[in-house]
């Protein structure tokens, strides 16, 4: 039994070592520039967006809404505020749903976090969730014209806990935050992985989620929702059932529903979107994750990535 306890223990360091190594700076990276534009370029993100009050630019305005989501490093809680206040002065709600999808799928965190996926699955990370989001404002422009969507009558303002007089200090208490917020789930993310490794055959990963299984992008997409703890956590373990086999096109759609569907994101947007919208969301997630998945299956088929 000792002697078992003991083989565990070194095949876990083993694989942590490995793990550490491949992600440490990139966590850094993540942390250090989330910190740096929630301090000092949050005020810019809400002037750009306030600048779409009363503007239609196409898909051009959808576009810029998308891309300040993925630049926005707020949660879904200091989000909506903004998006509220926003609302209340007149921005269009296709570029606010555009802005809140793109958020929810990206940050600057995540997506360095993301650059230890490899150039090909961070390139679809990228594409997809911009696809995503621009569906999302999409169908707000066209299926929610002239009704409202959201509701944010008892939403309140949230709160700035940005406020030390000194920048550096305030930036310092920022990264302190955002290593409280994401480092616990980061590492449970790499002893997960590390489990997983030792315990989980490659051979049984790259059956169920394998290029193999006309399923694989189905159990993707749902294994997102349980698994989803942030999307520091979720790098070890994508990294891990990539080399074990997983498809790109079973990658796109766990990394498409389990940001959109994480608990705490939930919870949040069901206080303004009331039932009814909250279930089109579900639906809206659920169908983008499975038909990004299949169209990055046929492109793999098509160009062999």
């Amino acid at each position: 039994m000792l002697e078992l306890i003991e083989r565990e223990a070194i095949y876990l360091y083993y694989y942590l070592d490995i793990q550490v190594r491949q992600l440490f700076w990139f966590y850094v990276l993540g942390t250090l520039l989330g910190s740096a534009i929630s301090v000092f370029g949050k005020d810019q993100l809400k002037r750009l967006l306030t600048a779409q009050v009363g503007v239609s630019m196409g898909w051009l305005g959808l576009v810029i809404a998308a891309l300040l989501g993925f630049a926005s490093p707020i949660c879904m809680y200091g989000t909506l505020p903004l998006v509220a206040a926003l609302y209340h002065q007149g921005v269009r709600q296709d570029y606010l749903g555009c802005f809140m999808v793109a958020s929810v799928l990206l940050n600057p965190q995540l997506i360095a976090y993301s650059l230890a996926l490899g150039p090909t699955v961070f390139t679809l990370r990228i594409v997809t969730c911009l696809i995503m989001a621009l569906a999302a404002g999409f169908l707000l422009r066209y299926c929610f014209k002239n009704k409202p969507f959201f509701n944010f009558t008892s939403f309140g303002p949230g709160r700035n806990n940005d406020t030390d007089p000194n920048l550096v200090m305030r930036y310092l208490k920022n990264v302190g935050r955002n290593l409280k917020a994401t480092l616990p789930y980061f590492i449970v993310g790499m002893l997960l992985s590390a489990l997983f490794s030792i315990h989980i055959p490659q051979d049984a990963i790259a059956q169920v989620l394998g290029k193999g299984n006309p399923m694989s992008i189905l159990y993707a997409a749902t294994l997102g929702v349980p698994l989803y703890m942030c999307g520091g956590g979720t790098i070890p373990i994508l990294i891990m059932w990539l080399a074990s086999g997983m498809s790109k096109a079973a990658a796109v759609a766990f990394m498409l529903s389990g940001p959109a569907t994480k608990i705490n994101n939930l919870a949040a947007l069901k206080a303004v979107l009331g039932l009814k919208h909250f279930c089109y969301y579900l639906l809206f997630v659920v169908l983008s994750a499975l038909i990004l998945g299949f169209a990055t299956h046929m492109l793999t088929l098509t160009v062999g990535l």
